[in-house]
Order: C-alpha cells, then sequence, then structure tokens
C-alpha cells in the first residue's frame, strides 16, 4: 500500500476517516494517506489529477522498495490556486494615494503606446554565447533607460498605454521552467528575487508614465513563460492603484485584450495561442460592439521575437521585437532578430500618427 505525508485541515481529515490530530504550532497537523485518499482528497479538493505513471525504488539486489504514482495537477486547476494565494495576498496590500497632474494636456486627442513585449526579466545569457550579456541588473537598467527615453521623445498626449506583450518575467515559478512544457530555462536568480524586482521596476515605470501623462494604461499580458505571474502583476497593481483614477489596469483574465480610443480601436495579445494567419477573425468575434464602432483597428502581438506586419480586411496585425538579449536555446538554433521596442501614437479620428523606434543601442552603448 502507497503512504504520502501530506497535511490536512480537520475537515479533509474528518472525511478521509482519520482521528483528527492536535495542531501543531504552524500549519496544519500531517497524516499519511493511500493513493486512493489522495485521489479522494483532490475530489474533495476541487483538483483535477493528471497521472504521469508509476516509479519505484528498488534495493541491490533487485527487490521493490516503494513504489508510488506520479501525478501532476492540471493547468486549470494550478491557475485556481494562483488566483486564490493572489487574492489572500493583495487584501494586505495598501493603496497608493492619488497623485496630482501638474502636466498641460497638449493634445488631447493623442494617445501612446509604450510597446513592450518579451522581456524575459530574470534570464541569465552570456555574451560569449549568445552575443549579448543580459541578467536581472541589465534587465532593469535597459527598462528604465527605456522609458526614461522613450517618454522623453515621445509626442506629448493626454494617455498613455503600457502595453506589456506578456513573457515579462522569464519563468513562472520556483522551478525555472517553462510552465507547460517543463523546458528548463537559464535563469538569474532566486524566484522571489525576480518577483520583487518585477513589482519595483513596474511600479516605477508606471510612476514615470504618471509624470506625463494624465491617464495611464497598463496591459500586462498573459504570456507562456508567465502564465501564473500575469495574473498576480494584474491584480497587484490594480490593488496598488485602486484609489487612483488615473491608472486603468485591464484586469481580465482571458489573454486577449482592448482599448477604445475614439474611432481607433487597439487589440493586445502575446501571440502563443494565435498568430498573425488567424488572430485577426478572434480579435472580432471576442470584442464585436467594439469593432462594429470603429474606423481605425490595430492588433500588436509579440512571442516570436521578430517583426512582421500584416495587413488584413479586418485590421493591421504587428508581431514587435523584444529588448531583451537572446538566450542560448535563442542562439543555438539561429533566431538572430534585432532588439527595438516602439512607441506609437494613434489619433482618436486618424489611426496612427506617428511612430518612435527606439534601438537597444541607444539604450546600453
Amino acid at each position: 500500500m502507497n503512504r504520502a505525508g501530506v497535511r490536512l485541515n480537520n475537515e479533509e481529515a474528518k472525511a478521509l476517516g482519520f482521528e483528527i490530530k492536535k495542531k501543531p504550532k504552524k500549519g496544519n497537523p500531517k497524516y499519511f494517506i493511500t493513493t486512493k485518499q489522495q485521489a479522494e482528497l483532490s475530489r474533495i479538493r476541487g483538483e483535477h489529477l493528471i497521472i504521469k505513471g508509476k516509479s519505484t525504488l528498488k534495493d541491490a539486489d533487485g527487490n521493490l522498495v516503494m513504489e508510488w504514482t506520479k501525478t501532476e495537477v492540471d493547468k486549470e486547476t494550478r491557475l485556481k490556486a494562483a488566483r486564490e494565494a493572489i487574492q489572500a495576498l493583495i487584501e494586505n496590500i495598501k493603496p497608493v494615494e492619488p497623485r496630482e497632474y501638474k502636466m498641460p494636456i497638449v493634445q488631447s486627442e493623442l494617445i501612446n503606446q509604450y510597446t513592450l513585449t518579451d522581456f524575459h526579466l530574470g534570464m541569465m545569457a552570456w555574451s560569449e554565447e549568445t552575443g549579448a550579456d543580459w541578467d536581472l541588473k541589465i534587465a532593469e537598467e535597459v527598462l528604465l533607460n527605456y522609458f526614461n527615453y522613450a517618454i522623453t521623445n515621445s509626442p506629448f498626449a493626454s494617455t498613455a498605454i503600457f502595453a506589456q506583450l506578456g513573457d515579462f518575467l522569464h519563468w513562472d515559478g520556483i522551478l525555472a521552467v517553462t510552465p507547460q512544457s517543463k523546458h528548463v530555462l537559464d535563469a538569474d536568480t532566486r524566484f522571489s528575487k525576480l518577483v520583487r524586482i518585477a513589482i519595483r521596476v513596474s511600479r516605477q515605470v508606471i510612476n514615470m508614465l504618471l509624470d506625463k501623462y494624465q491617464t495611464v494604461n497598463v496591459i500586462m499580458a498573459e504570456g507562456n513563460h508567465d502564465e501564473s505571474s500575469s495574473i498576480w502583476l494584474r491584480e497587484m497593481f490594480s490593488a496598488f492603484y485602486e484609489n487612483e483614477p488615473r491608472v486603468l489596469i485591464d484586469t481580465s483574465p482571458d489573454p486577449y485584450y482592448c482599448i477604445e480610443w475614439g474611432d481607433t480601436l487597439l487589440f493586445y495579445h502575446h501571440g502563443h495561442k494565435r498568430n498573425l494567419n488567424n488572430i485577426d477573425t478572434v480579435f472580432t468575434a471576442k470584442f464585436k460592439e467594439q469593432f462594429g464602432r470603429s474606423k481605425n483597428v490595430y492588433a500588436h502581438t509579440g512571442h516570436l521575437h521578430n517583426m512582421q506586419v500584416k495587413e488584413t480586411n479586418l485590421m493591421v496585425i504587428e508581431q514587435h521585437r523584444t529588448l531583451s538579449a537572446r538566450d542560448a536555446y535563442a542562439s543555438r538554433g539561429g533566431w538572430m532578430s534585432g532588439r527595438d521596442s516602439k512607441v506609437i501614437t494613434y489619433h482618436k479620428r486618424f489611426g496612427e500618427v506617428d511612430r518612435r523606434t527606439i534601438n537597444i543601442r541607444a539604450l546600453i552603448d
């Protein structure tokens, strides 16, 4: 009979037929449960386990010492657990006080989109192997230099969009692996430090934008590297700025996002679910009312780190480059795209009216 130690609350222990143990100083008491009880516990907790096969431990003579079933919690259960943890976390966040807007509104019909995708904060790259160094310190410096430069050199508009299109964090939990495929990633640091720096630098960026713009829209898109982290990024910043009417955080759990600006409609998606060849109909179907009201429609994606533009009968779709260096996997695979980020200015009536491309060399040379 396979047995594993699991911490249970009193209701769970009772449901599994155990005599209730005395509660220790920290956490719940531990019970040793069978494989059958483990399946029942998963049902009680609303989890869905994927059976990954059996593993065995044998002694030097080949005798079976232990056998256990390997299981994995499915994606929806992991995301549900993440949302519950985030909800508990944000209850203790003290919202920031509103900041007075002191800049004159020069162009009330303009909105500036600061496009950031696949930044891979926390990734480690060695220049001798990949062509350029990248770590937490470099990434933080590049991001702040970019926004300093971009904000200074972009038109005076009333409104800004911090369009973070996903894969802002290089990995998504304690283990430095991709969430779905479990590919091992080149990581610079511990996840706790990565989270701390991600929060710090994002707050700095939003505050920099608040200094110039009356209103700041924030998109924290889901990426394939940061499925769970994108959730706490959205929810945490929504809690931070809930008393600041000048900051608008899109907290939609759906990985497709939309901003209306007069007759101009702007769509956002990381690009891990749909690509340039089929994303236009998805956006149109998800946002039918907004699409019907619009005359100028643009969509923005990332994911593949290279620049592509496609115009369909429905919209103009743009796939953006990244400011991040290549990791070893990309370098060995020969994916050698350039590195830049764009500030795109849209008019309420005319659509795109201005564009500034900021090359990585302007930020680090």
